[in-house]
């Protein structure tokens, strides 16, 4: 289901460091999203690396779109605007914290100001358009369900995303939550599929 192309540690850490925002590589834990190009409506097509410093630890698949129902006019409950996409091509230095999604589920929750596109033309495309936004929306790092041990890997995103990056892979979200629970800010750099 996850048609993003395989890249190696050096390519990623090269196109990272190209960035026009990079001030540096965090040395602690940090994750490296990559959104696919092909960007098929309401599936996990996209990836997540996760990193320490500039050691290559794991990837798993997820999104780092809204799903298609928001897309489609379900964003109209959080804003009129349209549906929040996350800019791309960018660091997001320190986005992230340990904490709650929704009060319940074990997640990085925002805790930096983002910045990000309203997509409102409900044409179920996650696209950087409409207008550009800073601040904080709940822009969390989660699982797509509650139950973490699940051995369940879903492909649909449905109303997991509402602009939050989401991963579908319980095994691995386990990992990343494990591994940055003691951080005090988790960094995050999300690039367009290359």
């Amino acid at each position: 289901m996850n048609n993003v192309k395989s890249y190696n540690d050096d390519q990623l850490l090269t196109r990272v460091k190209s960035l026009p925002n990079f001030s540096k590589i965090p040395s602690d834990y940090w994750i490296l999203g990559i959104r696919s190009t092909e960007d098929a409506e309401n599936i996990f097509d996209d990836k997540f690396y996760l990193f320490y410093g500039q050691k290559f630890i794991s990837v798993m698949s997820g999104t780092t779109n809204p799903g298609g129902p928001v897309l489609r006019s379900g964003f109209l409950k959080y804003n009129k605007k349209g549906a929040f996409v996350l800019r791309s091509d960018m660091w997001h230095y320190d986005m992230w914290k340990p904490g709650k999604h929704k009060g319940v589920l074990q997640a990085l929750v925002q805790n930096t100001n983002v910045i990000g596109f309203r997509d409102g033309n409900k044409n179920g495309k996650a696209e950087e358009v409409g207008p550009l936004e800073i601040g904080m929306f709940g822009i969390n790092f989660h699982l797509n369900g509650y139950d973490t041990f699940s051995k369940a890997i879903k492909w649909l995103v449905g109303g997991w995303s509402a602009g939050c990056q989401v991963t579908n892979v319980p095994e691995k979200y386990r990992e990343v939550i494990e591994l940055t629970k003691n951080q005090k800010t988790v960094s995050y750099c999300l690039l367009k599929e290359f």
